[in-house]
């Protein structure tokens, strides 16, 4: 497994919207990211800053870089797209993050 891990930016005062959408994630869209070869996908949010911490657990072999082209990931962008900081194509703006420790 491949461990990935980035940040990405709420806007304020949508800390519960952004949770209920998660909890209420589109099973479509959930099969597809499994397809991907996503294993594990993990979002935490330090309130404060807004600030999204991702980590995911993706397969050696996975088609994950494929995502961005799938009509149900733009459609779960543009509904995402009103609370989170984004780039013009709706998607999150992202900032990877490299791993300097494991335990």
């Amino acid at each position: 497994m491949k461990k990935v891990a980035f940040t990405m930016k709420l806007l304020p005062g949508n800390e519960e919207v952004y949770e209920k959408r998660h909890n209420e994630i589109w099973p479509e869209l959930v099969e597809l990211l499994k397809k991907a070869g996503i294993a594990e996908y993990h979002i935490f949010l330090d309130k404060p800053s807004g600030v999204l911490f991702a980590f995911q657990n993706i397969e050696e072999q996975n088609q994950t870089n494929s995502l961005t082209k799938e009509a149900i990931m733009k459609k779960w962008w543009a509904f995402m797209g009103d609370i989170m900081e984004t780039n013009p194509d709706q998607s999150p703006k992202v900032t990877r993050l490299e791993k300097v420790f494991s335990l």
